[in-house]
């Protein structure tokens, strides 16, 4: 009879010194852009290695067993990862689902408390709070850097902005913050969408919105969205913004904005970059539309994320009815066109999504297993990794190169396999070489703020 080992919070203990190896240890090869490292025996897309760290630095990679015993430990095959990133999340949400739920669990329900509790709660101190909260958890779990939207209706632009900027410069050196506005197209018809360009300017983020109007109908061929679309672009370039959008967030097969966004971004030259979050309904269109839209997209070089954890708890969701279909978008065929893609967290607890702790690793997980981007799962880590660093504008994110910053997950999983059956909850997270305290903040610390 097999007897159990002794649990301990970690599985190995990392070198108090500022050059060390971890020794036998399994990377994705994807992410190293190296053609030399010995794959393993029976995934390929995998290398064994030696991985050299010094003063807070990867300097050196090389095949398993090249390295001295005593450099460090023998990780029997142990996987690591570098930090991971998320490019679509909502940190301003985040976390008031206790004092606001979604009765229904659908879109709708979603949108009216999430403006309910926004125009009743949101001040400064909340948003502050409930932001940090999300990072303090997003750091513990090994994300490296976030993207956020902050939602931007008048008068809470002026409100969450200036806090994100104190966010980003508290939280610099542990977790890269960028912010994209999000509202109804509508603002770019009026002197609203003026005022919020020049908000996202002055902060450094992105100019966004949602491809759907609030007061207007939404219909393909809507000359109104062409003209918002347009003066949307127009902002964006006199500051030199770029765009990142919410598209298509439904499962109404007549939301084709994505094909116009990209027929539009060409049209008027866009020089900057474009990236189109969820794009559910493309995925419940005819083959013909498909083909158009995924042509259009990679003529404009649009970049895609995917929600597929929010997508699949919000889309065909009918009380007392199982739903039909997953919400996620066409991630095999548009990485077959050569568009770039990437997943991410989306949103954590809040209205839109009950559940979620901001861990990217999770949302991976997810991923392969709702988009069945598995058998092979090639290179798809790198729609956690590299693709979101790149979307991102970041150098030195997303990959595991010599000079890279030894910011790192290390697993006790040996395998993709073992990595996707369990939750890695023993993880062990390097920020420049130095293992960090992964105890998660306590529910408990937003109690105060949930009292409605």
């Amino acid at each position: 009879m097999l007897s159990n080992p002794p649990l301990s919070p970690t599985f190995f203990t990392v070198p108090d010194a500022p050059r060390y190896a971890l020794r036998h240890v399994r990377v994705p090869t994807c992410l190293t852009g190296r053609s030399d490292l010995p794959a393993t025996t029976h995934e390929a897309n995998l290398s064994n290695v030696d991985l050299l760290i010094d003063h807070g630095r990867i300097a050196d990679i090389q095949p398993a067993g090249a390295m001295a015993a005593d450099l460090g430990p023998d990780l029997d095959h142990s996987m690591i990862l570098p930090g991971l990133i998320d490019c679509h999340t909502h940190l301003d949400k985040g976390h008031i689902w206790p004092r606001k739920p979604n009765p229904t669990g659908d879109v709708p329900g979603a949108s009216k408390a999430t403006s309910e509790d926004r125009n009743a709660n949101w001040h400064a101190e909340d948003v502050r709070r409930r932001m940090e909260f999300g990072l303090m958890t997003a750091y513990a779990k090994g994300v490296v850097s976030i993207r956020t939207h902050l939602d931007s209706l008048e008068p809470q632009a002026a409100i969450s902005f200036p806090v994100f900027k104190e966010m980003r410069a508290q939280w610099a050196g542990r977790i890269d913050l960028q912010a994209s506005s999000i509202a109804p197209i509508d603002i770019f018809l009026t002197d609203e969408g003026r005022r919020l360009a020049d908000i996202v300017a002055d902060a450094g983020g992105n100019l966004g919105c949602v491809t759907r109007f609030r007061s207007l109908p939404n219909a393909p061929g809507q000359p109104e969205f062409d003209v918002a679309m347009k003066n949307m672009f127009a902002l964006a370039t006199e500051r030199g913004l770029n765009l990142d959008l919410h598209v298509d967030e439904s499962g109404d097969i007549d939301a084709r904005t994505l094909l116009r966004v990209a027929q539009l971004a060409i049209e008027v030259g866009f020089p900057g970059r474009i990236l189109c979050g969820h794009c559910c309904s493309l995925a419940l269109q005819e083959d013909s539309i498909i083909e158009q839209t995924l042509a259009a997209c990679a003529a404009a070089r649009i970049d895609i994320v995917s929600l597929p954890t929010v997508n699949m708890y919000l889309q065909s969701r009918t009380h007392g009815v199982t739903p039909r279909w997953r919400g996620v978008t066409l991630l095999h065929e548009m990485r077959a066109r050569g568009l770039r893609v990437a997943v991410g967290g989306d949103n954590c607890r809040d209205p839109f999504h009950a559940y979620g702790d901001h861990d990217m690793l999770d949302t991976f997980t997810q991923a392969v297993k709702i988009g069945q981007l598995d058998h092979p799962i090639s290179d798809w880590i790198t729609t956690a990794t590299c693709n979101p660093a790149d979307i991102m504008g970041l150098t030195g994110r997303g990959r595991l190169r010599s000079g890279d910053a030894a910011d790192l997950i290390v697993l006790r999983a040996r395998d993709y396999s073992e990595l996707l059956s369990r939750f890695q909850a023993d993880r062990v997270v390097l920020r420049a070489g130095t293992a960090i305290d992964t105890r998660l903040p306590d529910y408990r610390m937003l109690d105060d703020l949930m009292v409605a």
